[in-house]
């Protein structure tokens, strides 16, 4: 055996493969990991197939299909107001994930400083620490999660080189408004800090707010690396689709590191995208979709002792279950997972000193039906 030293010594298994396995073992409804029930558009998978059939088998271009990143800069000028260079601008990666991964390779170095907004989706602090950086956690506070700028501006050293946010948020439901994206800006202004903006719940957002990206304020573009996720989008979590857009001097250093990461992604999944994204209303009907899902669960729980914490965008909604029990939210998860026959993810894993409140994540992106069961059996669940 040889002897290694782990460059991850505290990471284990995600809480989302524990808690999966763990109701795939009891034959529990999955609300835990964030991915739909149900299927992709009938048209893009005959595009797909199309595709496939039409020969784009190879590898396509690193930077990503131009037809694809054509159709994309279009849409984020509608969207944001910003004008994106479609050759020097844009990379099609393998997901967000590999995005976030990538952006953190490309520049941070031993020592550097990233800020995290926690609860934290769980891919942001192993991509610093993996890359020799060191995480600094800013928390949000039960139960309304709103950054309070004074004391995240404190945070900022001379060390500091990365500021990662996320919005709309998960595990939150939270989002960052206008005036959220002003303060950073001014925080981050006269500075050498990058600022990696995860929007893949971007179209995922309710009751008439408005997605704020970074994209939309001059000053947050020109040191930004904004990720995005087909799969979250368009239902098809397993497609492993995404993309990155910096300005040219940020994305040259992106790309290198992208480059020998993976090269390139799923060519004729590209095609099919470029063509399903002719059609606007496949994305832009999202919001009252998924908000009509996120009001059904709220009803079929209404009764419960589960308490909403307002949800403004993504397909997750927290609970507050302090009525129910005085457990930590990873024994009340596992519990009510064996006990009652449904699947949660607790919050506590998404900090990195975990947290003390009562908080669960049930995933709305199901069917009626499936709610429906699940609110059968929650309902249930008393006070011990």
């Amino acid at each position: 055996m040889v002897n290694i030293e782990s460059k991850l010594p505290t990471v284990g298994t995600t809480i989302f493969t524990v808690m999966s396995q763990l109701a795939k073992k009891h034959n529990a409804i999955n609300l835990s990991q964030g991915f739909p029930n149900y299927d992709i558009a009938e048209r893009l998978k005959t595009l797909a197939k199309a595709n496939i059939d039409g020969g784009f088998n190879q590898y396509a271009p690193m930077a990503g299909d131009a037809g694809l990143r054509e159709a994309l800069a279009k849409k984020l000028e509608q969207s944001s107001g910003s004008k994106i260079n479609m050759d020097t601008e844009i990379t099609i990666t393998a997901g967000a994930t590999q995005a976030i991964y990538t952006a953190v390779s490309a520049f941070i170095q031993p020592g550097d400083e990233v800020i995290l907004i926690e609860p934290a989706y769980d891919c942001y602090a192993p991509s610093v620490i993996v890359n020799g950086g060191k995480v600094i956690a800013y928390p949000l506070q039960f139960p309304d999660y709103k950054v309070d700028w004074e004391i995240f501006e404190k945070l900022i050293t001379p060390s500091t080189k990365m500021i990662m946010i996320n919005t709309p948020h998960n595990p939150t439901g939270s989002i960052l408004r206008k005036s959220d994206l002003e303060q950073l800006e001014k925080i981050v202004a006269d500075t050498n800090i990058i600022v990696l903006s995860d929007e893949v719940y971007e179209h995922l957002i309710y009751d008439n707010e408005v997605h704020e990206s970074a994209l939309k304020y001059p000053k947050l573009k020109e040191r930004s690396i904004v990720t995005y996720s087909f799969g979250k989008t368009f239902h098809g979590t397993g497609w492993k689709l995404g993309y990155a857009v910096a300005p040219e001097y940020l994305m040259k250093e992106f790309r290198k590191v992208h480059q020998f990461n993976v090269f390139c992604v799923n060519h004729p999944l590209q095609k099919a995208l470029t063509s399903f994204l002719e059609n606007p209303e496949e994305y832009l009907n999202l919001p009252s979709f998924y908000q009509r899902k996120r009001d059904f669960l709220q009803a079929v729980l209404a009764e419960s002792g589960f308490k909403p914490i307002h949800c403004a965008g993504t397909y997750f909604q927290l609970y507050d279950y302090s009525q129910l029990s005085d457990e930590d939210d990873m024994t009340f998860a596992k519990r009510i997972t064996k006990d009652y026959g449904v699947a949660t993810i607790p919050i506590s894993p998404f900090y990195g000193s975990g947290t003390k409140g009562k908080v669960v994540r049930f995933c709305f992106a199901k069917t009626e039906d499936l709610l429906e069961q699940a609110g059968a059996r929650l309902q249930k669940i008393s006070a011990i």
